[in-house]
């Protein structure tokens, strides 16, 4: 009975590490770097491109096949038959059945075809990079995404600290004022004021906690947690230094994002295979040589033959060479040809268009960090005045100086300009932390 209590009580306790597991920004990245089903289907359309690189290569190779082919026919009007004399008696025998066999060997090898076998080899290839660069381009867009989630449920979270000192304060402001109220000092719609303000920011924390459940609920499923599994993230200690970080260089940031961003490699590699699909078209102007070779033997049962001797004397070997030149092929080769060099041109300006779209997110995330930085620090001061301000307020209406309409109005500035600090904070953190990913390629 006790080690059942034991291991009760040890499953529990094991439930309970479970439950209170706390995710941090770097185990959601590893985890969806394994689990994401969207990376999985990536890395399986990588696999398969490898083994299109594999058959290609074996396209290299001749081919050999063997064959073989049994027979049984019927002819029920053959007068001639076979003839045999044993002990000094002829007999002769008619064979209406009988039965045919053949066997054969089968090899053919494409000495040339314009070099189209060995291009195809070379375009399997650079498929095969694309595919293994269209993991990474996954990859990076599932840890951008995470990263957004959690800095946005870090802001969240410290938001909803503030609502909650935020209602605190209306709630200790309406005990205040039904104090007032039982000596005269306000009237009933001062305090009603007051009960609307406690109200308000009641639902402003339930809002803030509704909107993090959501955000977490998305950061769950882009890690394929299903289920009732429990999850929460660690909240680290986020300080003003992060956020006034110096901004790097949009320059410096954006030529490294062309040296290390997948999806620059990825049109480089696009141009290369219009570069080979160009040499392919081509090679349909070119001659083909073919080699190929046989042999082969067969049986008949109306022979007198044994088995043996028919394979024997039946044996018939050959060799060949083909050589085709085309002439005239209803404009196939030109027309392929011509639309293979479009194809270049095309992805010439796919680059360019790539190299214009990544310029001008990396832009983006640079005016973004540059501008909530100078929001902080204006902010910075802003909460502190606003604080300063609310605070003799809120002594002056205790002591019937100020009224209800100025004390409200005193506090809705500084919820206000807590909230700005706290957005411009976490905006300048998040679009950092995205310009040193696309710039070295990591996360911080």
């Amino acid at each position: 009975m006790k080690k059942t209590v034991l291991m009760l009580t040890f499953c529990l306790a094991g439930s309970t590490l479970l439950a209170q597991k706390q995710w941090t920004l770097q185990e959601c990245l590893d985890y969806a770097l394994q689990n994401n089903i969207t990376l999985q289907k990536a890395r399986l359309a990588h696999q398969s491109a490898a083994e299109d690189v594999k058959g290609q290569k074996a396209q290299l190779l001749p081919s050999l096949s063997a064959s073989t082919n049994h027979s049984v026919g019927y002819r029920p009007w053959q007068d001639n038959g076979v003839t045999t004399v044993t002990n000094g008696l002829v007999n002769t025998k008619v064979d209406k059945t009988y039965y045919n066999g053949s066997y054969g060997l089968n090899a053919a090898w494409t000495v040339w075809n314009g070099n189209r076998n060995r291009n195809n080899v070379k375009l399997s290839r650079l498929s095969e990079q694309q595919a293994e660069l269209e993991v990474e381009q996954s990859a990076n867009s599932i840890q951008e995404r995470i990263a957004q989630l959690y800095v946005q449920i870090l802001y969240q979270t410290e938001a909803i600290r503030v609502s909650e000192a935020s209602l605190e304060t209306s709630t200790k402001n309406e005990d205040r004022g039904k104090t007032m109220l039982e000596v005269g000092k306000i009237s009933k719609a001062d305090l009603a004021q007051l009960t609307a303000q406690r109200a308000t920011d009641e639902y402003g924390v339930v809002e803030g906690k509704s909107m993090l459940a959501g955000y977490k609920l998305q950061l769950k499923q882009l890690l394929e947690l299903t289920g009732d599994e429990d999850f929460d993230v660690a909240i680290p200690a986020s300080t003003d230094d992060e956020a006034l970080a110096p901004v790097p260089s949009l320059q410096t940031v954006y030529e490294q994002a062309l040296l290390n961003r997948p999806e620059m490699k990825t049109s480089q590699l696009a141009i290369e295979s219009s570069n080979v699909n160009l040499a392919i078209a081509k090679a349909g102007w070119m001659p083909n040589l073919n080699l190929t070779g046989g042999i082969g033997t067969s049986t008949n049962s109306l022979s007198a033959k044994g088995w043996g001797n028919q394979m024997k004397s039946n044996l018939d070997a050959s060799a060949g060479v083909t050589l085709s030149m085309p002439l005239f092929d209803q404009r196939q080769t030109k027309t392929a040809v011509s639309k293979a060099r479009i194809q270049q041109q095309q992805a010439q300006l796919d680059m360019l268009d790539q190299q214009k779209q990544l310029y001008q997110t990396i832009e983006g995330f640079w005016l973004d960090a540059t501008v909530n930085q100078q929001k902080f620090r204006s902010a910075l001061l802003a909460v502190e005045s606003e604080q300063q301000s609310y605070d003799l307020l809120s002594e002056q209406f205790r002591l019937g100086l100020k009224n209800i309409i100025e004390l409200m109005t005193g506090k809705d500035r500084l919820l206000n300009a807590q909230q700005n600090l706290l957005q411009s904070k976490f905006m300048t953190i998040l679009n950092l932390q995205l310009l040193h990913f696309y710039g070295a390629g990591e996360l911080k």
